[in-house]
């Protein structure tokens, strides 16, 4: 999940929130090089530190808003907050210093209600949404912290739902025939995945004794 940052030398508080809400920040100097580097699977907001140059924090964010329609968070300090009222181009703001989590939260909701991800490219499960262009995951409308097989795994229980599928079957489904690792495997990172959904969603991923694991 790429996220555009202005300017092109962010402080290192926004850039630790965006890595601990599994966002890969991309610095750039101007929109000119945001339009030149469009990643796979397109950018999933863009973050903007309102600097002492209100005026080209301004352009940015409303160039960046209306001409690349990507949604903007703003990051400003609280004594520039009346400096925003009448402002038009962004889509939220948080103040600095970033609070991790409240940071994670508004960015999450701004790339979720992006409409630039076809609808064709998302499976979705009651509250889980998974991507299958840019391999993002949210959980109630926040992103999850994903690896890839676990992903993978995911996606193929949402895929394939109420049946039960034997440790074996998984592995040859989701790992591949020429995998040599144990069905230990299965086991590791299904508890994996029961942890990142949360207490809540953890029953969706059912154990059959003996025999294996069933979703839904």
């Amino acid at each position: 999940m790429f996220v555009a940052v202005y300017p092109a030398a962010p402080t290192q508080p926004v850039i630790a929130a965006l890595l601990a809400a599994g966002y890969q920040p991309v610095p750039l100097g101007d929109l000119e090089a945001l339009e030149g580097r469009v990643p796979e699977g397109g950018w999933a907001a863009a973050v903007i530190e309102v600097t002492a140059d209100l005026g080209r924090s301004w352009a940015v964010a409303g160039k960046t808003t209306e001409e690349l329609g990507l949604p903007v968070l703003l990051v400003i300090d609280r004594t520039m907050t009346a400096d925003i009222v009448g402002e038009s181009g962004f889509a939220d703001f948080v103040l600095s210093p970033v609070d991790r989590t409240e940071f994670r939260v508004r960015l999450g909701r701004l790339h979720s209600s992006s409409p630039a991800v076809a609808d064709e490219e998302i499976i979705r499960f009651r509250d889980l949404q998974l991507n299958t262009a840019t391999y993002q995951a949210l959980v109630g409308g926040e992103p999850t912290d994903l690896t890839f097989m676990e992903y993978e795994l995911l996606r193929f229980l949402v895929e394939n739902p109420a049946r039960v599928w034997s440790r074996d079957q998984i592995l040859s489904k989701v790992w591949g025939y020429d995998y040599f690792g144990g069905s230990r495997t299965v086991d590791v990172h299904i508890r994996r995945l029961r942890a990142k959904l949360g207490e809540e969603r953890s029953s969706w991923i059912t154990t059959v004794r003996s025999v294996g694991y069933r979703f839904g």
